[in-house]
């Protein structure tokens, strides 16, 4: 998911405005501010960002607000597109510390996959505490169990089955025996789905998740196209590392047999660990 449609925004100085972020666009529709009132989030400096893609800011930094921390620039809180003051609680310091230093390194030129959570902090404040949102987000996630990437199979060739293995048959077998489930594998998508019991079993987990975790599951679930790898990060059964690993079973194989391809599994590379890092990171307690 690009940041930009999470990305934070700070208080009214722009004269544009966005309507609420759409999970299918980049950008909200925007219109000209007027003295007309509209019912769209708050005009937010964030807007000239998104309109000249410049830094408008000098410093990043960390300050308190309510007993939080928050991410000041020039000393003006982030908002998210909501219009919320981002908050992050005092047990998760790092996340805040992260967040400004993304806009801290920021240069001349704003880049918007450079802000990985900035994203997922403004979703999981947005989005993750409404319980119609989370409702539909679980059910999303829920739908991945039936073409997980870990429950497809294949033979061939030696190097894949032998990934496959060493990566994906012990997290089956850890989410088996831990949540006492029955976990379905095939080598066809179109044979196979995974019982109801299992999906409500795993449905009542996901629902005991707070809205910083449930970000982190939604936005690993989407990374590695694969619900039980998401689980195991967030219950830290796999670190980044190795829930990368076991997302890329197959790219591994693939660059085993015939080599790398620049500019195409070098990014994918960095970028998985980027989007899983920063779901691990929303989880610290530091």
């Amino acid at each position: 998911m690009n940041p930009l449609k999470q990305c934070l925004w700070v208080p009214r100085r722009s004269c544009l405005s966005t309507g609420r972020p759409a999970l299918s666009s980049i950008y909200g529709p925007k219109r000209w501010q007027s003295s007309i009132p509209h019912d769209g989030p708050p005009v937010t400096e964030t807007n000239k960002t998104e309109a000249t893609m410049k830094r408008f800011w000098k410093n990043a930094t960390v300050g308190q607000k309510d007993g939080s921390y928050t991410v000041l620039l020039d000393h003006r809180a982030l908002k998210t597109p909501s219009g919320n003051t981002l908050l992050v609680p005092p047990q998760k310091s790092l996340v805040s510390t992260l967040i400004a230093a993304e806009w801290e390194n920021q240069e001349t030129f704003l880049k918007h996959h450079a802000l990985p959570m900035t994203a997922l902090a403004s979703r999981a404040i947005d989005a993750m505490v409404d319980d119609t949102t989370r409702a539909e987000v679980r059910q999303a996630l829920l739908d991945y169990l039936d073409t997980d990437t870990i429950c497809f199979y294949q033979d061939y060739p030696p190097q894949l089955v032998d990934l496959q293995a060493q990566h994906w048959d012990p997290l089956l077998s850890w989410a088996r025996s831990t949540f006492g489930v029955e976990l379905h594998t095939s080598e066809s998508l179109l044979f196979n789905s995974q019982p109801d019991e299992t999906k409500s079993k795993m449905d009542q987990i996901i629902s005991t998740f707070d809205h910083w975790e449930m970000a982190a599951m939604e936005r690993a679930t989407y990374a590695t196209k694969s619900f039980i790898i998401a689980l195991a990060l967030v219950k830290k059964h796999l670190t980044v590392e190795q829930a990368a690993l076991a997302a890329q079973v197959e790219v591994a194989s693939q660059i085993e047999r015939w080599g790398e391809v620049e500019d195409t599994h070098d990014v994918d590379f960095h970028d998985v660990r980027r989007q899983l890092g920063s779901a691990a990171c929303l989880l610290s307690s530091l």
